[in-house]
């Protein structure tokens, strides 16, 4: 359990609505909330559009509640502001609801999707029948229900279902709102926990920071604090030990030396470092943590990293030791034969590599590029097919293991699709017990293997077959904890190849040649060429001016020059979520220029995103019930405001959502570039500025413009493309792979 909940990054902490001190210039106001434009769920932010007393027009109110919805009754104090971009805003300091008392409250409620079975439609249809009684009617005579045209026995029990869940539901909103919980965690909670939820919270608040996906240590934190769990208790202590190595997990690191991890305790908890060290006693003496070494210094770890960073040396180890399945093979024979086969001929540098893999059980091949991976696994590939060997091909990502079919012309999957994710039970089918059917196991994209995963692909290769990781060390290392690649190459325990030599055809790619200078600290070659080429750098005096460029780029400027759809063919890849040029704030503009709203139209607003039939979107986390996995891009194609329910096709397969789902998706027009990896747009637009400071590292603007199949523009500033390309190479991440690899070398 322990592992599953730092896997998921630490929540914000909810603020519970308390009064602000009065004012001289703070007004009370009160009013029905007619919507909710914006809600994080988070940290209760949220915008609502208010009909309230003694106002004739709608009005913005700004504040922050745990739980909110259209239709219910609105108290407020706080002051009036002029915003310079959204006009006029009631700041509320103190806010708080109650349930609908009005036909129209009750029926902006309910239509607002609190209860499955029930839009904006039934809604009405519902008030018209049994006005403010309809509550009453669902709870005390369901069968009534049957009386509303168009609802049958299946809506209806729906309904009811709903209405049962919502009952205990809005009991543990209840309790939680008034701890600074939001609605669509308290749905998650309940469905954890069930209707024992409050007592068990009761009983151990920091399990839900363990047990609750989106809640983190500093809301089960808060939580504890109002049941009057001291600062000081030993069961915070030991809580927090987690919660600390999560934050360092969140950064990539697999652990911590035990200075760092104390300090960074001792930061967070603030509680004395005595009472600390405590805690990592018990902990390791539980198993929770880890106890080992770093650079010789002690350590800490959590213990499912450690486990898994252990399991894969083991298993490398073991790979490498052995002989291939296939036997001998004659490279003077094989390597003219497969040239022949081609019609290609190989460099020294691959015929190298091809030696060594007929050789060798296990092989890295990494490089940039246009430096011939492609025709190298090719080729390996196609000398052991003469050998009727049982191959497997897989990709972290479904984009990846796509790009990977087509270049082979053999079936490729995710890996998560090869391991057989296992919903009901956690973790997958495959595994030693079950090993995966192959002789060889080719794994593209490598480098954005996480330790996790990688321990997991390797427990269900057979002991029989060989394995071949393909990659490009010098991208960025997984969004998950460690680096894999990174280490096993620089271990030296392992065969490896790394290719650099770039081939004449790439050359001509400046996109490629940029790509590997900026990879060897160089600045991008300048183009003054009048004729189109595939790589430009668009000056921008400023974000502002920034912002301005990018959209002219992606909707008129590409397209008109270039041929291709803003939509589907341009993808803005940003060094960070945050700021003016980052991908939350890009996406909103963007959505108004490529989709922008119609009166008529239908639309759901979710999580602080408006989602429209047309729109562009990604996951950003594995579902395995819907075989959907972070970083896939979808369309939304068709919303059922009736049902509040909406279908996205991913790769021309449709996956309905609930409303209370959609916190699985965001808008896609921009993404980071840490959640493109392993993927490939025809056309790449990189906003880069110095207020991306804190993200400036070289392998990522690497990584961001290796993405760029047919194009790709920077828009920004030399300076911070000079800081990003001048800086550090990449952060250090703590890690443990490399010393036992290293060792065992």
């Amino acid at each position: 359990m322990a592992m599953t909940a730092v896997q998921d990054r630490m929540a914000p902490p909810e603020r519970s609505p308390t009064p602000a001190p009065s004012a001289p210039d703070r007004e009370v106001l009160a009013g029905l909330v007619e919507r909710v434009t914006f809600h994080n769920a988070e940290n209760g932010f949220c915008v609502l559009r208010v009909k309230a007393r003694g106002h004739r027009d709608l009005i913005t109110v700004v504040g922050h509640a745990a739980t909110i919805s259209a239709g219910e009754f609105m108290q407020a104090s706080g002051a009036w502001h002029n915003d310079r971009t959204h006009g006029l805003q009631f700041k509320a300091g103190f806010l708080r609801t109650t349930m609908p008392t009005t036909a129209e409250g009750i029926e902006k409620y309910l239509g607002s999707g609190m209860i499955r079975g029930i839009g904006p439609v039934y809604a009405k249809k519902l008030i018209k029948a049994f006005g403010v009684d309809v509550f009453d009617v669902i709870e005390r005579e369901a069968e009534r229900l049957r009386e509303v045209t168009g609802i049958g026995p299946v809506r209806a029990n729906r309904i009811i279902a709903g209405w049962a869940d919502q009952k205990v539901i809005r009991e543990i909103m209840l309790f939680l709102h008034s701890h600074g919980v939001g609605t669509s965690r308290a749905v998650r909670i309940f469905k954890t926990y069930g209707p024992d939820a409050i007592q068990l919270i009761s009983e151990n608040p920091y399990r839900l920071a363990r047990d609750i996906r989106g809640i983190g240590f500093i809301t089960a934190d808060a939580i504890a604090a109002k049941l009057g769990i001291e600062k000081t208790a030993m069961v915070r202590a030991r809580a927090g030990i987690a919660y600390a190595l999560a934050e360092a997990m969140d950064e990539g690191h697999c652990g911590l030396p035990r200075g760092d991890l104390l300090a960074l305790a001792e930061k967070l908890l603030e509680i004395p470092r005595p009472l600390i060290e405590d805690a990592v006693a018990l902990e390791t003496a539980d198993g929770t943590v880890t106890a080992d070494t770093l650079d010789g210094g002690p350590a800490v770890f959590l213990s499912g990293l450690h486990r898994s960073e252990r399991g894969i040396a083991g298993r490398l180890i073991d790979l490498a030791a052995g002989r291939p399945p296939w036997g001998a093979i004659d490279p003077e024979v094989a390597i003219p034969w497969v040239e022949g086969k081609t019609g290609l001929t190989l460099a020294d540098s691959q015929r190298a590599a091809v030696r060594l893999a007929i050789s060798s059980k296990l092989l890295v091949v990494t490089g940039g590029p246009g430096v011939g991976k492609t025709t190298l696994v090719n080729s390996i590939l196609k000398i052991l097919a003469v050998k009727n060997l049982e191959l497997a091909l897989a990709a972290p990502t479904g984009r990846a293991a796509k790009r990977l079919s087509e270049s082979t012309g053999l079936e490729a999957r995710t890996i998560h699709r090869l391991l057989e994710t296992d919903p009901a039970n956690g973790g997958f089918k495959r595994s030693e017990t079950q090993p995966l059917d192959c002789d060889l196991l080719v794994v593209d994209e490598t480098s954005m293997v996480d330790v996790p995963l990688m321990n997991a692909l390797l427990r269900a290769v057979p002991d029989k077959a060989a394995v071949l990781l393909v990659g490009d060390v010098d991208q960025l290392p997984s969004v998950g904890p460690g680096q894999v690649l990174a280490d096993v190459i620089n271990s030296g325990a392992v065969p490896a190849v790394r290719l650099t030599e770039v081939f004449r055809q790439a050359a001509e790619s400046r996109i490629i040649v940029n790509a590997h200078r900026i990879n060897n600290g160089l600045m991008p070659e300048p183009y003054s060429g009048e004729d189109l080429t595939d790589f430009y750098f668009v000056e921008a005096a400023d974000p502002e001016d920034g912002v301005r460029k990018l959209i002219h780029m992606v909707r008129d400027r590409i397209p008109r020059r270039f041929g291709l759809d803003p939509v589907r063919d341009i993808q803005v890849l940003c060094p960070m979520n945050r700021g003016g040029l980052g991908a939350r704030s890009l996406n909103i503009e963007l959505q108004k220029v490529l989709n922008p709203a119609r009166d008529d139209e239908p639309r759901i607003e979710r999580f602080g995103w408006t989602f429209r039939e047309g729109d562009k979107v990604m996951q950003v986390e594995n579902d395995y019930d819907k075989e959907v996995y972070n970083g896939d891009l979808g369309v939304v194609r068709r919303i059922d405001p009736d049902d509040n329910s909406l279908l996205i096709e991913f790769d021309g397969r449709e996956v309905a959502y609930d409303a209370g789902e959609l916190d699985q998706v965001v808008l896609a027009y921009a993404t980071t570039i840490h959640k493109s990896q392993g993927s490939e747009y025809p056309a790449v637009v990189l906003p880069l500025t110095t207020q991306h400071y804190t993200m400036l590292q070289r392998n990522l603007v690497y990584t961001g413009i290796t993405r760029g199949k047919r194009l790709v523009v920077i828009v920004g500033q030399r300076k911070a493309l000079a800081i990003a390309i001048k800086g550090q190479h990449t952060r250090r991440r703590w890690s443990k792979l490399r010393d036992w690899l290293s060792g065992a070398a």
